[in-house]
């Protein structure tokens, strides 16, 4: 007799057993299993036969093969993607053995995922206090540790949010989709918001938002409250996978998932990363066509790794005029900086004079590593006269090795070989004749200049 065919879907399962509105009982009733059976196949300890596959179809009226392709995004792709680590090189491990082990020991293979993402942020963390940084917890590092250990790709969030943003099309949009769950949405000036862009008033059941947020940052914030209400138990799901130092370093993650969820209800991975390929990821053209601005585009554009089906991947940096980083995202291996400023010979820094304006460079880093970038200024607040607004600067940025896919590189003017070089920052750069240097790096001895002065600031010894 044929081994009947199973696969392990269990928080594929425990989504859907969630949005239907059912509980582990219910759902037994309906399928004519124990509920002890459920629990067992949503944790992973049984799988899930291609007979409860056909029932959960047939009863809740559901596409099987959208069911049964959960297993390419389960634990098989992930490990994939993991153990392409440089730390495993050494080690020859064939596809199937990968992919064996994540069907047959599913928790162990959690645990592993878990231990190398641990793994990730020790190593990180390492980084910033290598580079001098306090003793002292630093909230805005866990945060971003917590971000770059997963190179700022969360699929089980956009699952999620794309099965939400079906929901919120299929009631006519976001407002419609609120009104429903018994929210009105109401817009009110800005005197009255009291310096808020968007607050939820229970008393009144109603979302209220700031009458100059321009549509795309409008979107935005109803997109964000939904996310707050509906993707709560995801969000915290991912949170669930770190230890955090301080409070404030798990609240400020929240919030970034919260962004990251909300991004994704603008812009659903799939539908996203198709028209992406097809525009050769026209950051402006993809802001169009869903609505959205240059900015959130830009964030987007660096959670496109989901494994099975990853894009280019893309790091993101946003400064002010005074170069202090608001925004880093790094899906690509940039060597950020863990503290202080970036090379001022990047275009980044000099965005400012050429406001609104797409600037294309390729940049190369000491040791012969080179990306390429795009820079533009954007704005925040506004939208009315006297309103508060900055002006930053972002850049968008990928490897060598992928930026033929963007549309950027057909300008034929732009050659790597040309590539701007920049360091990580002075610290840690040692190019010798720097005349941009505001400080030496470390670990080299500076030459007295009683006898010359070199065009550099500081002359730097050979060893």
């Amino acid at each position: 007799m044929a081994r009947e065919r199973s696969v392990f879907l269990g928080p594929r399962l425990r989504r859907l057993r969630r949005e239907l509105g059912v509980t582990q009982a219910a759902m037994a009733g309906d399928l004519d299993v124990s509920p002890s059976y459920i629990a067992l196949m949503e944790r992973n300890q049984r799988p899930v036969t291609a007979d409860v596959l056909l029932r959960l179809a047939k009863t809740y009226r559901l596409d099987v093969a959208t069911l049964a392709a959960a297993r390419e995004d389960d634990f098989a792709a992930r490990l994939r993607a993991a153990l392409r680590d440089p730390l495993f090189g050494d080690l020859e491990i064939a596809p199937m053995e990968i992919e064996d082990f994540g069907n047959s020991f599913p928790g162990a293979a959690d645990a592993l995922l878990r231990l190398y993402n641990a793994y990730q942020e020790s190593q990180l963390a390492l980084a910033d206090h290598g580079e001098g940084a306090s003793a002292a917890p630093d909230p805005v590092a866990e945060a971003r540790r917590f971000l770059s250990a997963r190179r700022n790709s969360f699929p089980a969030l956009d699952d999620a949010a794309e099965t939400l943003a079906r929901k919120i099309d299929d009631a006519g949009g976001r407002e419609a989709y609120l009104k429903q769950s018994g929210l009105n949405v109401r817009r009110l000036p800005s005197d009255v918001m009291i310096d808020s862009l968007r607050r939820l008033d229970q008393h009144r059941n109603e979302i209220v938002i700031d009458e100059s947020l321009d549509k795309a940052s409008a979107a935005f914030q109803l997109s964000l409250q939904i996310a707050y209400l509906e993707m709560g138990d995801d969000i915290d799901g991912e949170l669930q996978q770190a230890k955090f130092q301080t409070e404030n370093g798990r609240r400020l993650t929240r919030r970034a998932l919260a962004n990251y969820a909300a991004g994704a209800l603008l812009m659903p991975y799939r539908a996203f990363i198709r028209a992406a390929e097809a525009r050769r990821y026209d950051v402006e053209a993809l802001a169009r066509q869903f609505s959205v601005s240059f900015e959130q585009v830009a964030h987007r554009l660096t959670t496109l790794q989901r494994p099975g089906e990853e894009g280019v991947a893309f790091f993101f940096i946003r400064v002010d005029a005074a170069g202090n980083v608001s925004k880093r995202l790094d899906g690509a291996g940039f060597p950020f900086a863990r503290h202080g400023g970036s090379c001022p010979l990047w275009s980044l820094h000099q965005a400012f004079r050429r406001p609104r304006e797409i600037i294309a460079e390729w940049v190369g880093l000491p040791d012969g590593e080179r990306f390429f970038t795009i820079v533009r200024t954007v704005t925040a607040g506004g939208g009315a006269h006297g309103a508060a607004k900055v002006e930053r600067a972002i850049a968008l940025g990928c490897s060598e090795e992928n930026a033929r896919r963007l549309i950027y590189t057909q300008d034929k003017a732009l050659s790597p070989e040309q590539a701007t070089p920049i360091g990580v920052n002075c610290k840690l750069c040692h190019r010798m004749g720097c005349i941009a240097r505001s400080e030496p790096p470390i670990g080299r001895q500076i030459l007295a200049d009683e006898y010359r002065r070199s065009s550099a600031p500081f002359g730097l010894a050979d060893n």
